[in-house]
């Protein structure tokens, strides 16, 4: 369960890295929200990508608890919150118009619900 706490946290720090470098300009517009913007995202994405680092590391912060690396402080359900926001992320990457962003993150979210699922099951 351990392993699987950090193979998702390893994951959860790519994902929030990829947000920080949107966030900072970097020109990776075409793999997310859509591909709705190519090159730096405006204002409003860089917004959006802020939130999604809050939501990203309170879910890691619910695994890492989860699987024994943090103390335990929130309740066992919170697992099904971090759990449900993943399997919503999965959907929404595996439906966006984005070819490029499906083919980048498709793969991370459905990877980072593996380990979720297998940290709330141990």
């Amino acid at each position: 369960m351990r392993l699987a706490g950090m193979i998702f946290l390893v994951l959860t720090g790519v994902v929030i890295l990829f947000h920080l470098a949107l966030i900072f300009g970097a020109r990776w517009g075409h793999l997310t929200m859509g591909g709705r913007w190519t090159g730096a995202l405006p204002m409003l994405g860089r917004v959006v990508s802020g939130v999604s680092i809050l939501c990203l590391g309170g879910i890691g912060w619910i695994v890492a608890q989860r699987a024994g690396i943090l103390a335990q402080v929130l309740p066992p359900w919170t697992m099904w919150l971090a759990v449900a926001y993943l399997g919503l992320g999965a959907i929404a990457n595996a439906v966006t118009p984005s070819a490029a962003e499906r083919m980048l993150w498709l793969p991370v979210i459905l990877a980072m619900l593996a380990s979720a699922l297998w940290v709330m099951r141990g």
